[in-house]
């Protein structure tokens, strides 16, 4: 089956963060409680075609702030040449540079993020962050910049002035389409959020995700969350269908 459209109905839930009276969450129902799983290294045909093995670590990642830089930083110092297929070019050149609007971002290398290890690599195929996680029982949040650990969720901001005065931030958690990668994300060959091939979890991406969304929202806001996930798939209105799932 094709992509399905970037457009079509959702369901959402709004409530106030229990450790923040001055935030709301605003959530999508409809793709948290998605089939969608990670298929790299399964069927993943990466983000373009020329580039297959990638998946989307082709363009490199951007820094949320200082902090995940630092944070990152002290992971690749504990990198070894078993670890990092590009070790030896990131210690002699560096491992980031900047944008066009000067931005700092890991370093492409070969066509990929630096971090990039190919398939052919002894020390395991992927991301050396991701593979070291793995290999002394970290989660991959704790070593990877931000935004590669929390794709294929997207985190927003907006401040919200109501018709009263009063004001509050509201904090939208929904899916990472192509369109969260800017105009760039058009030219995608394939993009795994809206395709079938990637909806084949065996658990939904509000249980699968479990430990980035309570990083990204606290404990106290993901069980509240989870709660109205569980509620909204017991409903089974048409609203709890994401398009790409097996049930659509």
């Amino acid at each position: 089956m094709p992509e399905v459209d970037l457009q079509f109905p959702r369901a959402w839930v709004e409530f106030t963060d229990p450790d923040d009276a001055d935030q709301v969450f605003r959530c999508d129902l409809t793709w948290l409680t998605s089939r969608w799983t990670c298929i790299f290294g399964n069927g993943c045909p990466g983000i373009y075609s020329d580039r297959p093995n990638d998946g989307c670590c082709t363009l490199g990642a951007h820094f949320s702030d200082k902090d995940d830089e630092k944070r990152v930083k002290k992971f690749v110092k504990q990198l070894t040449a078993e670890d990092w297929q590009n070790r030896a070019e990131g210690r002699k050149n560096g491992w980031t540079e900047h944008d066009e609007d000067g931005e700092l971002k890991t370093r492409r290398f070969n066509g990929a993020c630096i971090f990039h290890n190919g398939p052919d690599f002894a020390g395991g195929y992927g991301c050396a962050l991701h593979g070291y996680a793995l290999k002394h029982g970290l989660h991959p949040l704790e070593t990877k910049p931000d935004v590669c650990w929390q794709l294929p969720v997207h985190r927003s901001y907006r401040d919200v002035e109501l018709a009263d005065g009063t004001t509050y931030c509201e904090v939208t958690i929904t899916e990472y389409d192509r369109r969260g990668w800017g105009p760039g994300g058009h030219d995608f060959a394939w993009y795994c959020t809206g395709n079938t091939e990637a909806h084949v979890g065996a658990d939904p991406v509000f249980v699968s995700y479990e430990p980035e969304l309570v990083e990204m929202m606290g404990r106290a806001a993901y069980d509240e969350l989870a709660a109205h996930c569980a509620e909204h798939l017991a409903s089974r209105s048409r609203l709890a269908i994401h398009p790409a799932d097996p049930e659509a």
